[in-house]
């Protein structure tokens, strides 16, 4: 199996898998325990906080989720006031802003530019005096933009709101703007353990808890940590630090690899080329049937979108917004790659896509296909 689905999720780094593998074991203790077992686990605990918190802004503390949708629900539930948020952010800022608004607390949802980058003109005009919260995606799960949130955090702050950065996609890749309040990060999209995520909160900022009990987590988040999760999750960060560098070199020739043969065969990039995250390629081709094409290439994992969404039948609700039709959205693929992909695997990769694309074309032009409608 050829895997390029890296937005949906990693393959576990197996460092990481043997940083977890004592605290399955005879390190069982729990982490607010005050014996021994106890007390060796909360160093494990601390240590990974400081490792995760490396790739944060200073000035700042780290709290365990279980992912990053907590920590997304955390941050926009735990504030109050109006909001001001993407249309191509995650469903976790988007459906939860949603079910806020159905109760009374007012959301701007401000479009986005065919490139799939926000309009900063729009940005300020939705901005307003009064905003409490400004809430936006740093890297692009399904298109891989890079959106200016250094930016938009400055915006939000000249009218007295807190900005949210929904880091996920681009924690330990790319750069972390130091002006956020709030950032979501998760585990497995580094090549750690799911099921555990982490908020970060600027020095001074403070939320409602969306979880009640014993508040273990500094920001009163509440529950039981898991040790040998937050060992891989601070594993999994230091790995990102320490191979920044090569795994950035490898993606932009693994990028090369791929888009020269698919250009060359008309094929469509979705959203800007440039200001992007290379790990990601959303590509499109007039008549392909991106459903179809993933269910031919069954040695090949990739997808047509965020895999939060994939079961429900509906086409990206990011390549509506940047102006795609349903036929353009449904002819989209997108292909993610990272430190454990081979050139010989995208090269492979390519040459199936390739072919199941010509062959579907084929067919759909054939006198039977045309008999058959």
């Amino acid at each position: 199996m050829i895997y390029l689905d890296y937005q949906a999720t990693t393959p576990l780094d197996p460092a990481v898998r043997d940083a977890m593998r004592p605290y399955w074991e005879d390190r069982f203790g729990n982490p607010h325990s005050p014996h021994r077992l106890g007390r060796e686990a909360a160093a494990a605990v601390e240590l990974a906080r400081d490792r995760i918190a490396a790739l944060l802004p200073a000035g700042g503390t780290v709290s365990f989720t279980s992912g990053a949708t907590e920590a997304l629900n955390w941050a926009i539930k735990g504030s109050s006031g109006p909001i001001v948020t993407l249309a191509t952010e995650h469903a976790a800022v988007l459906d939860t802003a949603d079910a806020l608004a159905r109760i009374g607390r007012p959301v701007t949802i401000v479009p986005v530019r065919s490139d799939g980058l926000i309009d900063l003109d729009a940005a300020r005009a939705a901005i307003v005096p009064g905003t409490a919260l400004v809430a936006a995606m740093l890297v692009n799960n399904e298109i891989g933009v890079i959106q200016p949130v250094g930016e938009l955090a400055e915006l939000a702050h000249a009218v007295g709101a807190l900005f949210l950065c929904d880091a996920v996609q681009g924690f330990g890749r790319v750069d972390m703007p130091a002006t956020c309040d709030m950032i979501a990060v998760s585990s497995h999209k580094i090549h750690g353990p799911k099921g555990i995520g982490a908020l970060w909160l600027r020095d001074g900022v403070a939320i409602e808890p969306l979880l009640h009990g014993g508040g273990q987590e500094a920001a009163g988040r509440s529950g039981t940590l898991a040790p040998a999760l937050c060992a891989g999750f601070g594993t999994a960060a230091q790995r990102m630090t320490e191979n920044r560098q090569a795994d950035g070199l490898l993606v932009e020739r693994l990028w090369s690899r791929l888009t020269t043969p698919l250009l060359a065969d008309g094929w469509i990039i979705n959203g800007d080329r440039d200001r992007r995250w290379r790990g990601n390629l959303n590509i499109r081709k007039p008549g392909i049937d991106a459903a179809r094409l993933i269910s031919e290439l069954r040695d090949i994992a990739f997808s047509a979108g965020s895999a939060c969404a994939s079961g429900s039948g509906r086409s990206s609700h990011v390549l509506k917004a940047i102006g795609l039709s349903e036929a353009e959205a449904r002819s989209s693929i997108r292909l993610g790659f990272g430190r454990f992909t081979t050139e010989g695997e995208i090269e492979r990769a390519v040459a199936m896509i390739l072919d199941a694309a010509t062959r579907q074309r084929m067919w759909a032009e054939s006198p039977e296909a045309a008999e058959g409608a």
